[in-house]
């Protein structure tokens, strides 16, 4: 009997019928325990999330970064463009849409501790965006991924949440306590994946519902039409999900991200070019400038406006990044095979953040250059509508109605990618780790994420689809530091490693033999 599959499914299919029964009720719980947690637990997340930037840039620029995750004659599966286009499409696609206008609005307007709508705020504003979308975000998914990976294709072991754990432990623990420890943690990631993805789905589908409006004129606030979004968002990532990583995954990665570098264009060369290029290097420096005391930063001392802020803000956008972290790592991991570790980071951490940088640079520069030097009156319109910031920043734009219609289709298909990779993620953990699952399988954990998405949306609101996205993440936590525990203490044993070690203890002994001769 496949415990993990049974208890996990059981779970998830309450919480779905809960959500459809009394969403309210649901999302209250959620949105209890996520402001207890950010109260309670503040310097906690912040510090174990500037600890895996730090982790991961040890594993690159080390001993480590030479061995490859896989033989050491494996080559990687899918082109480095694929691979990329895959990352961001799994890993923040939608969100990048949702939020690349609207966050940076926000922070320029208030920004903690100082006077929002001063050049000041626009310059913190993209440090503090930075800072919830660059390295940290990325260095999450890829401790996630690099465990998971190695484990995998290294070793040859069960592509698991709990096969570190299972491996790393092992001389630890006795069996039974051992074996226990492993259901838990694969069902708190398949709930965390679960509720991750019902909450990114939930916002992607207000913002879908949002862009027909402004495309098709429908009703902005019809939850008729939120439902109708999901329910075909659903078939379709259901069936990208029946065709496999190779062909439906890949396919649709690569078509968001023709898409995306369009609209990107569009914006940079339609907007104030030099200035946005000119914001985007004064945003690296600046972001580079403030990253260590950014990433210790828990507003202790300031007013408890701005400790809110930092707890509505930057610690949810954290835990969120923990929520996705089992979902998009094991995505990772699973196109990743043939990459040396050293690749695996610049590729992962390293690229995905440059390239964030220069989104929010184009929106959010183009948003705030608006405000600061245009007609203005674009941060009213965030503020009344988040889920529709991005297209009424394209009013602003020429053709307006080509932009929508992109935006649209993008925004879908990222959702549907999204949907289709943590399906099979999902599968995948309920299955002993079978790089490809059952179809059958596939299908029952679509629908049930499915309808936990329904009684998020039922709400309508961004925060709770937010509360509902990080809730999972929160007993998960600890399932990530013993899966790092565990690498580090399995790791340590690699052939690589070993024959470094060996020529550093080497190394005296030859120097001396060479001098006494």
């Amino acid at each position: 009997m496949n415990i993990v599959m049974s208890v996990s499914m059981v779970l998830c299919a309450a919480i779905g019928i809960w959500g459809v029964a009394d969403p309210d009720g649901m999302t209250t719980a959620a949105q209890a325990l996520v402001n207890y947690s950010l109260t309670a637990l503040d310097w906690f997340f912040l510090l174990l999330c500037t600890f895996f930037v730090v982790f991961m840039a040890v594993m690159a620029f080390s001993k480590y970064g030479n061995i490859k995750l896989g033989a050491d004659d494996d080559e990687p599966e899918f082109t480095t463009g694929s691979w990329v286009a895959m990352l961001f499409a799994a890993g923040m696609g939608s969100g990048l849409l949702f939020w690349g206008v609207a966050e940076p609005v926000y922070h320029f307007t208030g920004p903690p501790g100082m006077e929002g709508g001063t050049p000041e705020a626009a310059r913190q504003a993209f440090v503090i965006t930075n800072i919830h979308w660059g390295l940290h975000a990325w260095s999450i998914y890829g401790c996630c991924a690099l465990v998971i990976a190695y484990f995998t294709f290294r070793l040859g072991l069960p592509s698991m949440i709990s096969t570190p754990i299972l491996v790393g432990f092992k001389n630890v623990f006795n069996k039974p306590a051992l074996r226990t420890l492993g259901s838990t943690a694969d069902i708190l990631a398949v709930i965390a994946v679960i509720f991750g993805l019902a909450g990114s789905l939930a916002m992607g589908t207000l913002m879908v519902r949002s862009g027909m409006s402004s495309v098709f004129g429908t009703d902005n606030t019809s939850n008729t039409i939120s439902f109708a979004i999901l329910g075909v968002m659903t078939v379709a990532f259901l069936l990208s999900a029946s065709t496999g990583v190779e062909k439906g995954i890949k396919i649709l990665s690569n078509i968001n991200m023709v898409i995306a570098i369009v609209i990107l264009l569009v914006v940079l060369f339609g907007g104030p070019t030099a200035y946005l290029l000119q914001v985007f290097i004064y945003s690296i420096g600046d972001y580079l400038f403030q990253f260590i005391p950014m990433s210790f930063k828990t507003y202790s001392y300031q007013p408890p406006a701005s400790w809110n802020w930092f707890h509505g803000w930057t610690l949810t956008y954290l835990i969120w990044w923990l929520a996705w972290g089992p979902f998009v790592g094991i995505f990772i991991a699973r196109i990743s095979r043939g990459r040396t570790i050293r690749e695996f980071v610049i590729f992962v951490v390293g690229v995905p953040t440059i390239v964030s940088m220069l989104w929010f640079a184009a929106f959010g520069g183009s948003a705030i250059h608006i405000e600061m030097f245009g007609a203005g009156g674009l941060s009213e319109q965030v503020f009344a509508d988040v889920s529709a910031a991005l297209f009424a920043f394209f009013e602003y734009f020429p053709a307006t109605g080509v932009l929508n219609f992109l935006s649209v289709c993008l925004i879908f298909i990222f959702l549907v990618t999204s949907a289709d990779s943590g399906t099979f993620v999902i599968s995948m953990m309920t299955s002993n780790g079978n790089l490809n699952p059952a179809i059958k399988t596939k299908l029952i954990w679509g629908i049930i994420m499915a309808a936990i998405t329904v009684g998020t949306l039922a709400t309508g609101s961004v925060s709770v689809a937010k509360a509902m996205a990080i809730t999972g993440a929160i007993p998960f936590t600890i399932i990530i530091i013993l899966q790092m525990a565990g690498f580090l203490r399995v790791v340590r044993e690699d052939p690589i490693v070993r024959k470094v070690h060996t020529k550093v203890r080497s190394a005296p002994d030859s120097q001396a033999e060479s001098t006494t001769s």
